[in-house]
């Protein structure tokens, strides 16, 4: 009787972990994931030595090639006034 209550426990548990760290993925940005990063976002995770602008050495994707187009006082920065008048990328096509 014990050993059942224990496997009953130990396979609840384990089911309550699963989809809690499923919903919590979908909520961190998953594949679900609908809206783009917002610009504060978008300076935490890039902004690596936290100057408050987007030098091109700290940017990748889609930001590092439209640089010149995004830069437009031409400082060679990108700030956060700057990035949030950029247009906005296309989502991407699927094949």
């Amino acid at each position: 009787m014990k050993k059942m209550v224990l496997k009953s426990a130990v396979l609840t548990a384990m089911v309550t972990l699963f989809f809690s760290a499923n919903l919590s993925a979908q909520s961190q940005g998953g594949k679900g994931q609908k809206e783009p990063p917002s610009v504060d976002q978008i300076f935490k995770e890039m902004d690596k030595d936290e100057d408050g602008k987007l030098s091109k050495e700290e940017l990748k994707g889609p930001i590092k090639d439209d640089f010149d187009t995004i830069d437009t006082d031409e400082d060679g920065y990108i700030s956060k006034e700057e990035l949030e008048k950029a247009p906005k990328p296309k989502g991407r096509k699927r094949e």
